[in-house]
């Protein structure tokens, strides 16, 4: 795990995920790509993670914010409850700096994020895994996600755009991280229905495992 910079903030930059859209996730895989670009805004995140999950009703949803401090690309393990004392672009603060005064303190990804860290390999892109998402709005959002999708979610912490870190490369970098996730959720809902399917041998079927 890599040290991180407390003071970090989400910017604004459209144009990450505009390359991924442009790339896809490789034509291998039956998976819809949509894009949604969120704003710094604890409020209308709420509501707007709220209708993703409702409306748009997705299998997995990845989180992408920028840290202008960072050096590498971060893949955020897990999300907490308490600590939004930091007020957003409207210079608002979520009341007693908490997401859902009844969510758990932490939840984590179903994702193993140091397994991906470890496999995903873009040339010229450093990728490591972190315990803390920096307790801002990407953070929140995360939480949001997390607690809406049972885990389902990602947050990935990427460097501010340059020429040493282009679009194209950022892109490319999101399309192969992202592939190494759903190939993590494939290979543990596998596990899970190999462990199903020996745990029903010897009583009642077990449901809800198998998809």
């Amino acid at each position: 795990m890599l040290p991180r910079a407390k003071d970090y903030r989400e910017l604004p930059e459209a144009e990450r995920g505009k390359e991924l859209s442009k790339l896809g996730l490789g034509s291998d895989m039956d998976v819809e790509l949509q894009t949604l670009q969120l704003p710094v805004d604890y409020r209308e995140v709420k509501q707007r993670v709220a209708r993703i999950w409702k409306d748009l009703q997705p299998q997995f949803v990845v989180h992408v914010g920028v840290d202008p401090a960072a050096k590498a690309i971060f893949l955020e393990q897990c999300s907490k409850n308490r600590g939004y004392r930091d007020a957003d672009i409207r210079g608002f603060r979520p009341e007693c700096g908490v997401c859902l005064p009844d969510g758990p303190e932490v939840i984590a990804s179903e994702v193993s994020m140091k397994a991906v860290s470890r496999r995903a390999a873009v040339q010229g892109v450093e990728v490591a895994f972190s315990r803390d998402a920096g307790r801002y709005v990407c953070d929140y959002a995360y939480y949001l996600s997390l607690h809406h999708g049972n885990g389902c979610a990602a947050l990935i912490h990427v460097p501010p755009l340059s020429p040493r870190l282009p679009a194209s490369l950022l892109g490319k970098a999101l399309q192969v991280l992202i592939q190494e996730m759903l190939e993590e959720i494939e290979k543990g809902r596998a596990q899970n229905q190999k462990l199903s399917l020996c745990s029903s041998s010897r009583g009642e079927p077990t449901g809800g495992l198998l998809h």
